[in-house]
């Protein structure tokens, strides 16, 4: 229906006598959807403002134009222009009551424009230790949007990059070596290594004949450069024991890795592809995905100066130019994400999604110009920055920090809140906003609980469908009258949801739905608290519990793009 008044309308608008180029520059910033409030009609355009500019017409002259076409539709009852040309639609009533039939046929979903082949890459922690909930944030977000973009019709996977190549799993290493031969005491152990228990279960899972064939007998106290200290101990631990450091790396990243996939199953985030950055291959290997990238950049795009090769960032918008290959030859980050960039375009996706930190921002133009430097347009890059949530627990901020072991885990946030709860919260503001994390606002039981309020309204429904079902031998299947008005206000809520989830896909912004569902849950609990709907009469009744049931079946797919269940008891 909607699809049918607009094709109207800009019917209407070709009539104008306007060259098609500004015709549909006209429809494509004009827009036709459903109103916030009844006495504004059913529809509402601003296509007659937007064409006054492009035709030098006053806007309500253009809008009287479209409504006399426009009445000539017999499922349109009137229309009323309003303020400085806002074209307000009123349909008939047994139209407006179908359109939440419609509306609920969620397999119909179709992209706004063409079908693309999209892979979002998002959590891609180090794996050097378990997720905390610094993590969850980008793992919703990321899910949320995967999501989102299938339902509407898009091919869309999810991608985690493992950072198993760099000095990080070095130290991950040396820490599981240290733990294990017990070289240091607690209050000696080095400040930069990892110190949380999961070091030690790791060291337990070594044969121990590998600690027993190990001797090393002076490694010296902690150095004001603790940084240089784990370094020298890598090196030692390198050289001295090649084996020990070989175990000790294979069972720390397995170990991880799988601790990593759990939590995140259990959160129900699964990605499709893991991808290891040391697939790349080696830099001076001219065949490997890192050197043929590189190779690339360098003859596009790079020179050579003080003995290191640069990447001419300041040609894309860059405010310098970046290091690739270090004077020494080893790759900086920047050229195993230049590699891992070219691998991801190379696989044909239309559209590469990279879900961030905000601490990555500086990041994207180096991203950016790479990809123009190897010959793709950037324009098939799209980031989305996350910013990290704060945990806040009995009005104390937790602290986090892999490398110290002070940090509250992904799973203990799912252990004490449960998945729901946690992805709801995670995704309940703009990504890329500061989020504060208040776990006991989230377990209470009342409208404040933005999840606990929207969940009661499904939940309300739910009980009401029980009740009358001890009385009738099923749910309505159909309204019996055809001008029923009593729910109209719900009904116009509840049919802003195709354009929400429009909005949220476009912008990928998940967190749009949450703000629809506790306007949708409001809109509900008044009607709720108006009306005695089992003390109605039978045909009241059946017209009521059929719109409700219409519209619990938004809030359960709402919930569920969420990847969030919906409670049918509290």
């Amino acid at each position: 229906m909607i699809a049918k008044i607009s094709a109207l309308i800009n019917k209407r608008l070709s009539d104008l006598g306007l060259e098609e180029q500004s015709t549909n520059q006209i429809i494509k910033n004009s827009k036709l959807s459903f109103s916030d409030n009844l006495d504004k009609g059913h529809l509402t355009t601003n296509i007659a403002m937007v064409g006054a500019g492009v035709a030098k017409k006053n806007p309500k002259e253009i809008a009287e134009f479209i409504k006399k076409s426009l009445l000539e539709d017999q499922s349109i009852n009137k229309i009323e222009i309003a303020g400085p040309g806002f074209i307000n639609i009123f349909l008939e009533q047994e139209i407006f009551l179908d359109l939440l039939c419609e509306c609920v046929q969620f397999s119909n979903q179709v992209p706004k424009k063409e079908k693309q082949k999209i892979q979002v890459e998002f959590v891609s922690a180090n794996p050097t230790g378990p997720l905390h909930v610094g993590h969850g944030r980008g793992a919703a977000y990321g899910d949320a949007i995967i999501r989102l973009l299938n339902f509407k019709g898009h091919d869309a996977t999810g991608e985690y990059y493992v950072n198993d190549a760099g000095r990080q799993i070095d130290i991950l290493t040396c820490s599981i070596i240290l733990r294990g031969k017990n070289l240091f005491n607690d209050d000696e152990f080095p400040e930069s290594a990892y110190k949380a228990e999961y070091i030690n279960d790791i060291a337990a899972k070594i044969n121990p004949e590998f600690f027993e064939n190990f001797n090393i007998y002076e490694l010296g106290q902690s150095p004001s450069d603790p940084e240089k200290q784990i370094d020298d101990l890598i090196a030692v631990f390198k050289k001295e024991s090649p084996d020990l450091w070989a175990e000790s790396r294979e069972i720390g990243l397995a170990y991880v890795i799988e601790s990593i996939k759990d939590d995140l199953q259990k959160f129900n985030v699964i990605h499709k592809h893991w991808f290891y950055e040391s697939s790349l291959g080696n830099i001076e290997d001219k065949e490997s995905l890192l050197g043929k990238a590189i190779e690339t950049v360098k003859e596009n795009n790079g020179y050579e100066k003080d003995g290191a090769l640069w990447l001419q960032s300041t040609n894309h918008g860059d405010d310098k130019d970046r290091v690739l290959v270090r004077e020494d030859g080893r790759g900086t980050y920047l050229a195993s994400d230049v590699a891992y960039h070219k691998n991801k375009l190379d696989r044909n996706f239309d559209v590469i999604v990279n879900v961030w930190g905000s601490d990555h921002h500086g990041y994207i133009k180096r991203i950016e110009s790479s990809i123009e430097s190897m010959g793709y347009s950037k324009e098939r890059l799209r980031v989305q920055l996350v910013q990290f949530a704060n945990l806040f627990e009995n009005g104390k901020k937790i602290k986090m920090s892999t490398r110290s072991g002070e940090f509250y885990k992904l799973s203990d946030l799912i252990e004490k809140l449960g998945t729901d709860v946690s992805r709801f919260y995670y995704l309940s503001k703009q990504a890329d906003q500061h989020l504060d994390f208040d776990l006991s606002l989230a377990t209470e039981e009342n409208k404040e609980n933005i999840y606990f309020y929207i969940q009661y309204a499904h939940a309300r429904i739910s009980s009401l469908e029980q009740k009358y079902l001890l009385n009738n031998d099923g749910l309505p299947s159909e309204l019996i009258s055809s001008e029923f008005y009593l729910c109209d206000k719900l009904i116009l809520k509840s049919l802003k949801f195709d354009e929400i989830i429009d909005s949220a896909v476009e912008n990928l912004q998940p967190h749009l739905i949450i703000f629809y569902l506790k306007d949708l849950a409001h809109q509900f609990h008044q009607f709720y608290n108006d009306h005695n709907i089992l003390k109605s009469d039978v045909k009241t009744q059946n017209d009521i519990m059929f719109i409700l049931s219409n519209v619990k079946k938004i809030f359960s797919k709402s919930l569920d793009l969420l990847g969030i269940s919906a409670m049918d008891k509290m």
